[in-house]
C-alpha cells in the first residue's frame, strides 16, 4: 500500500508482534521505498481511473451473458443437458484456477508489473468465448472451461491495479465506480439477448461471439490508459522467474500468519463466496425452472437486480471508506441471509412469484456491495511487496468456493433430489458461517514495515 504519514494510518493492535517490521526512529524515512501506489502527492489520471472502471464493464458482460444466464439456459434448455453438465464444467475450471493462482500472482509480483498478463488472460478468454456453441453439448462445456480460466486468471491481475488508480482515502469509491459500473455491463449483455433472441430464440451462440467481442472492446482503455510503473527490481518472464515464484508459494502460506485477520478474512471469504457466486451462476435456472418466469421475464427481472446492483455498488464505496470494509461487509453478509430466505421461501412455499421482484433487487444491492467491500478490505489486510501472492491466494479461496457451491447445489438438486429451493437454504448456511469466521477480522489499516512495503519503482 501507499506509504503515508502516521497519522493518516491506525496500526492494528496485533501490528506489534513483528520486530524485523521495526526499525530505528531516525532511519525509518529514509529505507522506508516508495510502494506500488503512486505517491501522495501523485495526481492520479482520471482516464486511468476510468479505464481501470471499464474493464470491470466488460469482464461484467461476460461473466453474466457466460456464467450466469445465456449458457446456463443453453445448456439445460436448448442442449438437454442437465444443472449438474453446467455446474460440473464450472466447478473444473475452478478447480484449475484453485491450483494455479498463488502461482500466477507469485510469478506477476516476480514481473513487477500486471498489465501484461491481463492482457493476454483476455485476449485468450476472447478467442475461446468465441467457439462456444459453434460444436455441441460438449465441445462448447470444454471451451467454456478454459475461457472461464482465463477470465478468472485476469481477476487476479485486474483486483491488483486497484493501488496504481486510487489511494487508500478513495479505495472504497474507485472500487464501487467499478462495480456499478461494471454491473452497466450486465445491461449491455441483458439487452444484446433481448435483441438477438427475440429475432431468433436459437441463437444464443450468436450472443456468446458478440460477448467476447463486448468485452475486448471495454478492455481497451484499460490496456490503453492504465499507466503500471516498473518495479525497480522486475524480472523479464523466464526460467528464473517461473522458478523464484515458485520458490516463494512455500512462503506465501507461512506468511499469512504474520498479519492479524488476514488468515480469518480468507477463509471467511471461501464460504460467502461460495454462496454469492452459486446463487447468482444458478439463478436463470433456477427464476426460469422452479418458479416459472418465461425467459424474457427472467431477463426483464435480471435486469431490474443489475440495476439494483449498480445502484449498490456505488453507494457501498463511500461506506466503505466511512465505516471501514469490515463493518461494511458484516452488514452486507446479513443483507444475503434476508436474500437467500426470500429466494428459497418463494419456491418453497409456493408464494407469489411477483416476490421476486423484490429479491431480486435485494440480491443485486448486496452483490455490489460485497465487492465492493471485498477488495479494499484485502488491501488493508496484506502487505504490499506481497500484493500478487496474497491476491493469488485471494483468487484461489474464491474458486475454491466456486468449485465447492456448484458442487453442493448438483448435489443437493440432483443427488439428493431434494430440490432447488432446498439447495438454496444449504447456501445461507454458507453465510452464517462465514460470519462467525469474520469476527476476529480487524477494521482498521496497519502501518506496513520497510520489510512489507514494495520495492521501489522507476518514475513515470
Amino acid at each position: 500500500m501507499e506509504s503515508r504519514p502516521g497519522p493518516q494510518l491506525q496500526p492494528d493492535a496485533g501490528s506489534g508482534e513483528q520486530d524485523e517490521s521495526e526499525r530505528q526512529p531516525d532511519a525509518a524515512p529514509v529505507t522506508v521505498p516508495a510502494t506500488t501506489e503512486p505517491a501522495p502527492s501523485k495526481k492520479i489520471s482520471p482516464l486511468a481511473v476510468a479505464g481501470w472502471v471499464s474493464y470491470d464493464l466488460g469482464n461484467t458482460v461476460f461473466s453474466f451473458n457466460i456464467v450466469s444466464i445465456y449458457l446456463p439456459l443453453w445448456v439445460v434448455n436448448d442442449m438437454g443437458g442437465r444443472d449438474s453438465d453446467y455446474g460440473l464444467a464450472n466447478s473444473i475450471s475452478m478447480g484449475l484456477m484453485f491450483l494455479t493462482a498463488p502461482l500466477l500472482g507469485a510469478i506477476s509480483d516476480q514481473a513487477g508489473r500486471r498489465m501484461p498478463y491481463l492482457l493476454s488472460t483476455t485476449l485468450l478468454c476472447v478467442a475461446l468465448t468465441l467457439g462456444i456453441g459453434q460444436g455441441g453439448l460438449a465441445t462448447s462445456l470444454v471451451l467454456f472451461v478454459v475461457a472461464n480460466y482465463f477470465y478468472q486468471a485476469g481477476l487476479i491481475f485486474y483486483d491488483a491495479l486497484l493501488p496504481i488508480v486510487s489511494t487508500p482515502e478513495t479505495r472504497g469509491r474507485v472500487g464501487g465506480i467499478g462495480v456499478g459500473v461494471g454491473y452497466l455491463g450486465s445491461f449491455l449483455g441483458v439487452g444484446t439477448g433481448l435483441l438477438v433472441l427475440n429475432a431468433n430464440p436459437d441463437a444464443k451462440p450468436l450472443v456468446f461471439q458478440i460477448t467476447a467481442g463486448l468485452f475486448l472492446l471495454f478492455a481497451l482503455p484499460c490496456f490503453l490508459f492504465v499507466r503500471e510503473p516498473r518495479r525497480l527490481d522486475a524480472r523479464p518472464l523466464g526460467p528464473d522467474t517461473l522458478r523464484a515464484a515458485v520458490g516463494e508459494l512455500s512462503h506465501t502460506m507461512r506468511r499469512v500468519g504474520r498479519y492479524p485477520g488476514l488468515g480469518r478474512f480468507l477463509i471467511g471469504r471461501i464460504f460467502y463466496a461460495d454462496a454469492a457466486n452459486t446463487l447468482i451462476a444458478f439463478m436463470g435456472i433456477y427464476v426460469s425452472n422452479e418458479v416459472g418466469f418465461a425467459e424474457t421475464e427472467t431477463q426483464v427481472l435480471l435486469l431490474a437486480g443489475i440495476a439494483a446492483g449498480v445502484v449498490g455498488g456505488l453507494c457501498w464505496g463511500p461506506i466503505v471508506d466511512r465505516l471501514g470494509p469490515k463493518r461494511t461487509l458484516d452488514v452486507i453478509l446479513v443483507l444475503w441471509l434476508v436474500v437467500f430466505g426470500l429466494v428459497a421461501s418463494i419456491g418453497a412455499l409456493d408464494l407469489p412469484g411477483w416476490l421476486f421482484w423484490i429479491a431480486g433487487p435485494l440480491a443485486g444491492i448486496a452483490l455490489g456491495g460485497t465487492w465492493t467491500a471485498d477488495r479494499p478490505l484485502m488491501l488493508q489486510l496484506c502487505p504490499p511487496r506481497y500484493l500478487g501472492q496474497f491476491y493469488g491466494l485471494y483468487a484461489m479461496v474464491g474458486r475454491f468456493a466456486a468449485i465447492t457451491g456448484p458442487l453442493v447445489w448438483s448435489f443437493v438438486v440432483d443427488g439428493l433430489g431434494l430440490g432447488r429451493p432446498a439447495a438454496v437454504m444449504s447456501l445461507a448456511i454458507w453465510i452464517v458461517i462465514s460470519l462467525v469466521i469474520l469476527r476476529g477480522v480487524p477494521n482498521t489499516a496497519r502501518t506496513w514495515g520497510p520489510e512489507d512495503e514494495a520495492p521501489r519503482r522507476a518514475v513515470d
